[in-house]
């Protein structure tokens, strides 16, 4: 069967001909809207309000959110950019949910996938992404450089996602300004934020900005990653499932203490 992971760049394999068969967009009006630019500016932790369906860990999460007005809100109530996951077969995403999220906000969008190509670049940027997720663990070096300097030359900025010691050596060659940790094991789906204090110093030393991704629910989550060197957050589960987002945010935008620039 092969770990998720594996499981999921398989079919991910699969797509990549279909969306090369597919009749492009053209690009209305490009936007430069800078997640680099809200790090350098925050006092606070920044939050990545995602819009997601469902997950292979977590199966159906909120499968009956409206996009646009999730992304207003999420605006509304201080996001510092908004992660839209576009996988279909794991996820239940689609590239129209960056669409509909573009079309109603006026902050960064990333666009989360797992980023095999570059026809997926395009048509994120297509669709209104400003920024792309590279996953180290999905992808060779040459390809995690070459997929980079691609997304760099259409104007997009890169979220580059690591979950080990060798995935970050990985990331270093290459020298995103964004670092994102998954707490969360790709190939088991486990979640521990140990992960980011183990991992955060060495990439704010190395200059780039720290975002802590999965496993943050709380205020007490927040600071934790906050104190160990992340300068933003990115949530999905917890926020898609509140009750109380307005709350649920303010929780999250905790003091910026190891994660500001000198």
């Amino acid at each position: 069967m092969g770990t998720i992971l594996e499981r999921i760049l398989n079919e991910k394999r699969k797509e990549i001909k279909s969306l090369k068969e597919l009749k492009r967009k053209e690009i209305k009006k490009e936007t430069t809207y800078s997640l680099i630019q809200q790090l350098e500016q925050a006092n606070t932790l920044s939050v990545i309000a995602e819009f997601k369906r469902a997950s292979p860990s977590k199966g159906d999460i909120n499968i009956h959110l409206n996009p646009a007005e999730q992304a207003k809100n999420y605006s509304e109530n201080g996001a510092a950019a908004i992660s839209v996951l576009t996988d279909a077969t794991f996820f239940k995403g689609s590239f129209d949910d960056v669409r509909l999220v573009r079309d109603a906000v006026d902050i960064p969008i990333l666009c989360k996938d797992f980023i095999i190509d570059q026809i997926q670049i395009d048509i994120a940027k297509e669709n209104g992404a400003n920024i792309i997720l590279l996953i180290a663990a999905a992808l060779t070096p040459s390809e995690l450089s070459e997929l980079y300097q691609y997304a760099k030359h259409q104007n997009l900025e890169v979220l580059m996602e690591v979950h080990d010691e060798e995935d970050v050596e990985k990331a270093f060659k290459v020298g995103p300004k964004l670092i994102g940790i998954n707490n969360r094991n790709l190939k088991t789906f486990e979640v521990d934020l140990a992960v980011t204090e183990r991992l955060a110093p060495s990439i704010q030393a190395f200059g780039s900005y720290v975002i802590s991704e999965s496993g943050i629910f709380t205020n007490m989550d927040a600071k934790r990653v906050s104190a160990a060197g992340a300068s933003g957050v990115l949530v999905g589960e917890a926020l898609m499932k509140s009750g109380d987002l307005t709350t649920s945010m303010k929780d999250l935008m905790v003091p910026n203490l190891k994660g500001a620039k000198q």
